[in-house]
């Protein structure tokens, strides 16, 4: 009986050893020099260590972080209109598979990061209040003695039409939250609804705090994904869960090459010609090509301490859902 389960111990430890090797791999903490004395890779490691990508581009760590801001304080203003321009309106639905993937229900806690200009939160807002206005109405038929005072009261009652439902929408870039507040000011979203500037690898949260964690199309521009991960994990109830948007690698190669072709070519120019700024969306591409695969991905999210962890390809693996659970 001793042979099993030192076989069992042994493969558990390997996987993990396996996992360990390949995420230093994707910090770029690959020894070059296997014969070279112990110091001296050791040194190499601690200076790749603070060393990390900024699309193509090697940056340090904390070089990533400002240079990241200055792109999305520049797209804040004509953000909405270039999403449209480049995904020619599809990023839309992707979102509507978000929150239907998501199915959330009155009194739902939702934290949206990265959510600046508020398109996740202003659709669970929409969801969430379609599906109150639901359960009023079946509770409405079944009191069928109220009168109409008090049928329009229910109804009129703002505070009351989400079903305690709150989204808090966190981003870490100002002019990212003041597109998203002027956006809800113009479309009438007051209930419910939160801003907050903070930092997705430290958020301002208390732990245990929110049914569902959203990030769409922003942990890839996080220099420390892991960090986020955790902290994506330390701030959901226990039950609650993860969803992830986020562009993925195309495995058809014919939808690839036509995908790095509008990529590279169209992307930044469009950005040149709508927004007067073709570096940032050069970056915002080359960062796309930079996220780690869908497995390996996958496997990130598994060592945050997850568990159910699942990806959904959408438009021939253009993008992918992620959705996890903390148990």
């Amino acid at each position: 009986m001793a042979a099993p389960r030192s076989l069992a111990l042994w493969n558990c430890c390997g996987r993990r050893w396996s996992r360990a090797m390949r995420g230093c791999q994707l910090l770029g903490l690959r020894s070059s020099w296997p014969g070279a004395p112990l110091s001296a890779r050791l040194l190499s490691q601690e200076k790749r260590a603070t060393e990390t990508h900024f699309g193509f581009e090697t940056v340090s760590e904390e070089e990533k972080g400002g240079k990241v801001y200055q792109v999305f304080e520049s797209v804040a203003k004509k953000y909405d209109v270039m999403n449209d321009m480049m995904s020619l309106g599809i990023h839309r639905l992707w979102k509507d598979l978000l929150i239907w993937k998501m199915h959330p229900l009155p009194g739902t806690q939702l934290l949206d990061v990265a959510g600046g200009t508020g398109d996740i939160a202003f659709r669970f807002l929409n969801y969430v209040q379609s599906q109150h206005q639901r359960k009023q109405k079946r509770q409405l038929r079944a009191q069928q003695s109220l009168s109409w005072e008090e049928i329009a009261k229910e109804y009129q009652n703002e505070e009351d039409s989400l079903g305690g439902s709150h989204v808090m929408v966190c981003d870490i870039n100002k002019e990212m939250l003041k597109v998203g507040k002027q956006k809800a000011l113009a479309q009438g979203y007051r209930a419910g609804l939160a801003w907050v500037l903070g930092d997705a690898e430290e958020l301002p949260f208390d732990d245990d705090k929110f049914d569902i964690y959203t990030i769409a199309f922003g942990i890839r521009n996080v220099t420390h994904i892991d960090q986020a991960l955790q902290e994506a994990h330390r701030v959901l109830k226990p039950g609650g869960r993860f969803l992830c948007l986020e562009f993925s690698q195309v495995n058809n190669p014919l939808i690839s090459r036509l995908y790095d072709l509008y990529s590279f070519q169209v992307i930044p120019v469009l950005g040149e010609v709508i927004a007067g700024d073709w570096k940032s969306y050069q970056y915002l591409v080359e960062s796309i090509r930079r996220f780690p695969s869908q497995e390996e991905f996958k496997e990130m999210i598994e060592d945050a301490g997850f568990h159910k962890v699942t990806y959904e390809s959408l438009t021939s693996g253009i993008v992918a859902i992620h959705s996890a659970f903390k148990l």
